[in-house]
This record gives structure tokens, C-alpha cells and sequence, in this order.
């Protein structure tokens, strides 16, 4: 048997922006973020486009934070304007509202605007405690992170998208490999439902009918970290197909 397992983290995008709901600004950051996880191996269980609400913010957050295998990826809302709130609500959810002044943070942004960090710049320092940094490539403030799993990084994508692979690079670099088998049944999808309910929850099933004029098919698409699992329930389908004359091929129309 195959015993490569995978590493059990659901991944979650929270994107921050009010201008993005209101149709002022489109978003980049979930297709980047998707892009690179998936070269990694990894997916989203979830992403959330959410409006600068603090109770909101928190509500998610906190969504995001009782599955204990959370990977959180927010985007926006740690500038030093009164309508950034990620800083705070990071704090409410994650380190008990507790915060302080980040040393290292302090200097990137006295380095970067000497004597124009005062009076607003400089809170961009005031993270929750116990923060991790992520380089900013731009301006040189730095994003942030805690337990190596909740990343906060800018809504610019020129700022967050390498601190996106900073952190992936660092903490996720690559996912166990996961198994595919993919075939084309020349039927329709109703003929299949029963055969589905035989696969388990933990294997990762697909069926996408495909209809062209009266002519019928699905592509069935089985797929598991564990290669003799995914034989195996591919061979369900299989079996059932050669028992009832249906034809397929072994891959997509």
C-alpha cells in the first residue's frame, strides 16, 4: 500500500474589501492564492469576499479559527487609516485582544518613512502579540502572521502576492501527491448514482455531465493521496460499466 498520507490543512482566503463588493476595484488575490496552491498540492475548502465590518471580520475569523486545521490567508485592512481594522480584529479573535508594538516592524517602518511614520505610519507597528513578519516588497512594512497558519498580508497584489509565496514557501511548500483517474462513460449521469453512493466521503469524487444534442456522457473523476485507493474506487466504476455494455474511455471528451 501506498503510505503516503496528507498533510490534513484546509485553506481559506478572507478577502477585505468593501470596494471589491461595490464593483469599484476587481479582485486578483483569489486566483493568485489558488495558483499557488494548487502547484503546491494544496486547495481551498473556502474563500470568503467580505465587506471592512469588524464584527463581521470577526465572525469569519473565528469561523476560520474553530477548524483546527486552518490555513487562513487574509487580504486587507493593516494600513494606518481609521478604516483598517484587521490589526484589531486579529487580535479580538486570535491573541485574546492582546497587542504590542513589533520591534522589527517598528524599524521597517521608521526606515522606510523616518520622520513621516509620525503620527499614523507608525501604528502599522501595533500588531497582535507574538506576530511573525512577511517582507514587503514595495514599501517595506511588513505583513504578519501568527501560529505559522493565520497570514495577514496587504489588499495591494503587489504587495501581497510575495508575501503569499514567502509563506508558502516557508510553511506549505508542497503537498504529498495526490492520485488521479479520470474516464468518460458514454451514458447518463442517473445511470451512475447508485455506483456513487458507494464511494466514501474521504475520496475526492467528481462528475460532470456532458450533453450534446440527444448524445449523452459523464466524466467520472477519482482521486486520493492514497494510489491503491484510488484504484480501487475507480475500479467501481469500471466494473460497473463492463457489467452494464456501457462504454467509456479512459479519459476526457
Amino acid at each position: 500500500m501506498n503510505n503516503t498520507k496528507k498533510n490534513n490543512f484546509n485553506f481559506y482566503s478572507v478577502i477585505i474589501g468593501t470596494e471589491l463588493l461595490n464593483g469599484r476595484r476587481e479582485d486578483a488575490h483569489f486566483s493568485f492564492l489558488n495558483k499557488q496552491l494548487l502547484k503546491r498540492g494544496w486547495e481551498q475548502k473556502a474563500s470568503f469576499v467580505i465587506k471592512d465590518e469588524p464584527p463581521f471580520m470577526e465572525d469569519i475569523f473565528r469561523l476560520i479559527k474553530n477548524d483546527p486545521n486552518s490555513v487562513m490567508f487574509s487580504f486587507g485592512g493593516i494600513g494606518a487609516t481609521p478604516d483598517d481594522y484587521t490589526r484589531r480584529v486579529a487580535a479580538d479573535v486570535f491573541t485574546d485582544g492582546n497587542m504590542e508594538v513589533n520591534t522589527k516592524a517598528k524599524e521597517a517602518i521608521l526606515t522606510q518613512f523616518e520622520e513621516d511614520s509620525y503620527p499614523h505610519r507608525i501604528n502599522m507597528a501595533n500588531l497582535p502579540i507574538n506576530a511573525g513578519l512577511l517582507k514587503n516588497v514595495v514599501t517595506n512594512v511588513p505583513g504578519f502572521y501568527l501560529e505559522n497558519r493565520f497570514f495577514f498580508v496587504p489588499g495591494f497584489p503587489s504587495m501581497a502576492q510575495s508575501m503569499i509565496i514567502e509563506a508558502l514557501d516557508k510553511y506549505y511548500p508542497q503537498n504529498a501527491k495526490k492520485h488521479r483517474l479520470t474516464l468518460t462513460a458514454f451514458c447518463s449521469e442517473n445511470e451512475l448514482m447508485e455506483t456513487m453512493k458507494k464511494i466514501p466521503l474521504h475520496i475526492d469524487m467528481s462528475s460532470l455531465p456532458q450533453i450534446d444534442g440527444n448524445n449523452r456522457a459523464v466524466v467520472i473523476s477519482i482521486a486520493s493521496y492514497d494510489n491503491d485507493e484510488t484504484k480501487k474506487y475507480f475500479d467501481v466504476f469500471t466494473s460497473f460499466l463492463i457489467k452494464n455494455s456501457i462504454k467509456y474511455i479512459l479519459k476526457e471528451i
